[in-house]
């Protein structure tokens, strides 16, 4: 099961105790805001794509959205979300639990400026009932991203940024 992997990923770092376990689902922003009493845009929701050959996912602000154009600028082709079952296969984690931690080899991290504006923000941790608050150093430091990219629209832009 994903979420024990990412459990087991955290106890290298003396961390696996910050995994938050729900009795309900947290498998959209909506869900996992209202499960973790925080609001929907500290949320730091993980969508996979293809890009070329290559699985991707980016994770960003609960209340972004892609921007196709951005998108396209920085991939160089249209945004194609996995579906279920690519998600799963191809990422490691099924949809509602992605999470840039313990993901497939191949799989390439990015993190999306839309999540600087915030001091902690909430990931899934490979299941559709889990997450962990992380400060932005953490998130960078636990994700063995890329890098940071943009390629939103739709957030409130704030100073932090």
């Amino acid at each position: 099961m994903a979420l024990d992997k990412v459990k087991e990923y955290f106890k290298k770092f003396n961390m696996e105790n910050r995994v938050q376990e729900f009795n309900v689902s947290s498998a959209t922003v909506e869900l996992a805001a209202k499960a973790l009493n925080c609001e929907p845009c500290r949320i730091a929701k993980t969508l996979s794509f293809i890009a070329g050959e290559n699985p991707i996912i980016i994770v960003m602000a609960g209340d972004a959205k892609i921007d196709n154009s951005k998108y396209k600028a920085k991939f160089k082709t249209k945004a194609k979300m996995l579906t279920t079952d690519e998600a799963l296969a191809l990422i490691g984690h099924a949809v509602g639990g992605v999470c840039p931690f313990v993901v497939n080899d191949g799989v390439i991290v990015y993190l999306d400026k839309s999540l600087k504006r915030f001091d902690t923000v909430f990931p899934a941790c490979g299941s559709d009932n889990s997450a962990i608050e992380l400060t932005i150093d953490e998130l960078e430091r636990y994700s063995n991203y890329l890098e940071w990219i943009d390629v939103c629209k739709g957030y409130l832009i704030t100073e932090k940024i």
